[in-house]
């Protein structure tokens, strides 16, 4: 075990890393006084670097965290930390889908906020579902340097309405469906929370995703510019929720050099 990092690390143990540049560490940490689990990779070198929280899609098993998606992050010169969410991996809690364990992300920026290695910027980025946590993050705390959202979801009652697949869970997880309980869906829906946004806002999305359809990110682009606030569109009319793996490549080089050139210092 390796020695703690942050006030909010309990446990770190090393995890095997696919890249022998890249150093990674299972983490155990504080979310709201909840011991859930996330993991952590650093460049393999004594460098500061910018921190970068890394919020996943889906849920439970859906979605998680890849460890060589997190080491092609942290590769382009980032620490990074991905929360598995509460109620994964061994982690106390349950995970709601945007709900109570959006705290598991506010904590995940602390404890790169306070890692050692970290000079000044701690930028989130958020994938899928993610995108609901990491604009939710970038409100809660607002030293966040910038944000991405890649194929995010922007409205949580709009999923409802497209997705079929997921409202049995969706309506077990938030207690009903945004008919009945419409004010639960707005508390969950960072969209009425964006004029307490900071940061710049990077959105990525495929015109043809069916997975989080493109009104998400017309809404979210729409809402930030209603506000005034620094906003970036890259719309993709060819691709769907994946991009081909050499163009997602080059995705995640290009949003790397964006959040450094765009990034607000903490």
């Amino acid at each position: 075990m390796q020695n703690k990092r942050s006030s909010l690390i309990i446990e770190q143990h090393v995890f095997p890393s696919p890249n022998p540049n890249i150093r990674m560490y299972l983490v155990t940490y504080l979310s709201a006084g909840l011991k859930v689990k996330g993991l952590l990779a650093e460049p393999n070198d004594q460098k500061y670097h910018d921190g970068f929280l890394y919020l996943r899609g889906g849920i439970k098993n859906v979605g998680m965290v890849r460890p060589a998606r997190i080491g092609q992050f942290a590769a382009e010169g980032f620490i990074v930390f991905a929360p598995f969410y509460r109620g994964n991996r061994g982690g106390e809690g349950h995970e709601d889908f945007g709900g109570d364990d959006r705290a598991d992300a506010y904590y995940g920026f602390d404890v790169l906020l306070e890692h050692p290695r970290v000079k000044n910027n701690v930028h989130i980025f958020g994938f899928s579902r993610g995108g609901i946590m990491a604009l939710s993050t970038a409100v809660a705390r607002p030293k966040a340097a910038s944000v991405v959202t890649w194929g995010g979801v922007s409205d949580l009652a709009l999923t409802y309405e497209e997705r079929e697949d997921l409202r049995r869970m969706m309506k077990r997880v938030v207690g009903g469906s945004p008919a009945k309980f419409p004010e639960r869906y707005k508390e969950r829906t960072p969209l009425y929370q964006l004029e307490f946004m900071k940061s710049p806002v990077l959105i990525i999305h495929g015109v043809k995703d069916q997975n989080v359809s493109f009104e998400h990110a017309l809404r979210l682009e729409k809402g930030l510019i209603a506000h005034e606030k620094q906003v970036e569109t890259w719309y993709f009319p060819e691709y769907t929720h994946y991009f081909p793996p050499a163009r997602n490549r080059r995705i995640v080089r290009d949003l790397c050099k964006w959040m450094k050139q765009h990034g607000r210092t903490c």
